[in-house]
Formats: structure tokens, sequence, C-alpha cells
């Protein structure tokens, strides 16, 4: 099973951007699925989006769409997730998970890690 460490977390102010990774361990991500998710103070947890790495399959939730982007970080065996034009509502502690579909949605397996803290806040 691969092992998947997030980083890049902060405190933004609206209208900035983050660069979040999400680095494998264990494992080149050739062969796998990775979805982010983020989960609001209160709320339960949810998809944001998710890439097939085999084919870069791109899934992104509706509340992801035109503001986020998923790609693969060859170099450091990571997949990415830019947010630009941060919003209060984007507050949350985000996680990567290996996921078993993409197509949908994002479909994980119930296996979490530590996750990285994003704060919007002025």
């Amino acid at each position: 099973q691969v092992q998947l460490v997030e980083s890049g977390g902060g405190l933004v102010q609206p209208g900035g951007s983050l660069r979040l990774s999400c680095a494998a361990s264990g494992t080149t991500l050739d062969h796998y699925a990775i979805g982010w998710f983020r989960q609001a103070p209160g709320k339960e947890r949810e998809e944001v989006s998710c890439l097939r790495v085999a084919d870069d399959y791109k899934y992104y939730a509706r509340s992801a769409r035109g503001r986020f982007l998923i790609s693969r970080d060859n170099t450091k065996n990571a997949v990415v997730l830019l947010i630009n034009n941060l919003k209060p509502e984007d507050t949350g502690i985000y996680y990567c998970a290996p996921v078993y579909s993409v197509v949908g949605g994002c479909f994980a397996y119930d296996s979490w890690g530590q996750g990285t803290q994003v704060t919007v806040s002025s």
C-alpha cells in the first residue's frame, strides 16, 4: 500500500493561492489514483478532486471547478493540488488518499493521514 503525506497548507488571505502536495513513498504513483478531500470545521469530509495517474484522468467536484488544479509532480513522486483565489469557505483540513475509482467522483479507501490545515482569513 502506498504511503502518502500531505503538506503545503497554511494561513492565506482571501484571493491568495496555495500549492498542496501529496507525496508518496514505498512505490511510484504510476498505477494509482489519488484523491484530495477536505473537511471544514463542523462538517463532514468531502471530495475535492482526484487524478488517475496512468492516463491523467481528472475529476473535480463541483465546488472545485475553476479554481482548483490537480496534477502530478513527477520529480517528487507526488500529486499536487493548486488552489487559486482562495475563499474563507476553503478553510479546512485537506487530506489525500488512494482512491479506487475516479469516475463520477473520488471513491477512497477508508484510510486517512494527518492532513494539512488550510486557513483562509484576512
